[in-house]
């Protein structure tokens, strides 16, 4: 059931896109409650389970701050596609190559830790994902490339986290380290939620409608956990 939420998660997101095509206000509101919602999980359930685990505060803590320093290296790569923007010109024809293996090593990172954490963080990463496809979409759709490429994109995207619960749950190195690990991914979440519900809005005007997406993302994991 994991695989499957995971997968369709790209691909409501592109189907969206193909049939109904979200305004860029839509986008940006789903885009920050995903945010709220990653946010809260990993702070309400993540963050407790990991250090309740561990009898090493410190070393949690250094982990924590190597994923948060992996992720800025990833988006230096992914032009921050991660939350929401991909920062590229639509009429460059060769294929994003840095950004694809970006992304999908982020997509897979989401999943070692599914087996460890649960619920809670399968449907964050669900929840994530959806308006991540949406903007992905939009990208390949605008730099017209051919439907095969598109598709083949997004498959692989949508097999990367897939892959990494698979991984994370048979092999023996990421099962023996899986709080490390678990650990490492909570930076990688913390930074991107962070720079989604923070990042400055057009002349630093205050949003009230993305100030009720994060509310509401907030209020949902509070009530669901």
């Amino acid at each position: 059931m994991n695989y499957i939420l995971l997968i369709l998660s790209v691909f409501v997101g592109a189907f969206l896109v193909l049939f109904m095509k979200p305004s860029k206000k839509i986008v940006r509101l789903l885009v920050a409650f995903s945010g709220a919602y990653l946010l809260s999980v990993t702070i309400l359930h993540m963050l407790p389970e990991v250090y309740t685990e561990s009898t090493n505060v410190k070393s949690i803590g250094i982990f924590i701050l190597i994923g948060i320093i992996l992720q800025s290296l990833l988006e230096s790569v992914s032009k921050g596609a991660e939350h929401g923007h991909i920062h590229l010109h639509s009429d460059n024809k060769d294929f994003p190559t840095l950004l694809f293996i970006s992304l999908c090593l982020h997509a897979f990172s989401e999943g070692l830790p599914i087996h460890h954490s649960g619920d809670n963080l399968l449907w964050a990463i669900v929840v994530h994902k959806i308006p991540i496809a949406i903007v992905l979409t939009t990208f390949l759709i605008n730099t017209k490339y051919s439907k095969k490429i598109i598709f083949s994109f997004l498959f692989f995207f949508g097999l990367m986290s897939p892959l990494g619960v698979l991984l994370g749950d048979k092999i023996s190195f990421f099962t023996t380290y899986s709080t490390q690990i678990t650990a490492l991914i909570i930076g990688v979440f913390l930074h991107i939620s962070t720079i989604i519900l923070f990042e400055s809005t057009e002349n630093h005007k205050f949003n009230l409608q993305k100030f009720i997406a994060i509310l509401f993302g907030i209020i949902l994991t509070i009530f669901t956990l």
